[in-house]
């Protein structure tokens, strides 16, 4: 995979939520063609996207598993931010002393180990970010009818569940 599909497939992953937001939005207010067309534009960024043809059903289930894998995005999305403030910035981040900083006691030391420890880190977010628009990519087509991709429900299953239970946990920490 080139740096411009990844690009475009983190994209994707981080526009979902949005997108599938407002393709909720239309169908509630009874613009099922309109929904259908906003989510298509969007996948479009993937390559030719698969027909839902703006009916009601397969538009919504397409838009509320969007929203909730974008939703899922999030987590990704934070540790990549995470990676940048803590990995390439972290001598502008944290001021020291670094005397108990992994690489420390001297900043750069410190510096560098983080900057390496982010690397592995950033590419998994990137990872996860390209699965999930996958993921989101492939449920539209067996929306729309295509052939194959059985394993597409019991995994989204498994990564919304997996994205209610973070979640819990998050709320506990807090």
């Amino acid at each position: 995979m080139n740096a411009h599909r990844i690009g475009q497939a983190v994209l994707y992953s981080a526009g979902l939520t949005p997108v599938s937001a407002a393709s909720l939005g239309l169908l509630v207010a009874g613009r099922p063609a309109t929904a259908d067309r906003l989510a298509t534009g969007w996948q479009s960024r993937l390559g030719p996207p698969p027909e839902l043809r703006g009916r009601f059903l397969p538009v919504a289930a397409n838009a509320v598993m969007g929203l909730l894998l974008g939703l899922l995005t999030l987590i990704p999305l934070a540790v990549e931010v995470i990676v940048v403030a803590r990995g390439l910035f972290y001598g502008w981040v944290d001021p020291g002393p670094y005397d108990t900083s992994w690489g420390g006691p001297s900043r750069g030391g410190a510096w560098l180990v983080h900057f390496l420890i982010s690397i592995p880190i950033a590419a998994a977010g990137i990872a996860a970010l390209i699965g999930i628009a996958a993921l989101h990519r492939r449920w539209t087509a067996r929306l729309a009818g295509e052939p194959g991709g059985a394993w597409v429900l019991p995994v989204a299953i498994l990564c919304v569940a997996a994205e209610v239970a973070f979640f819990i946990a998050w709320l506990h920490q807090i």
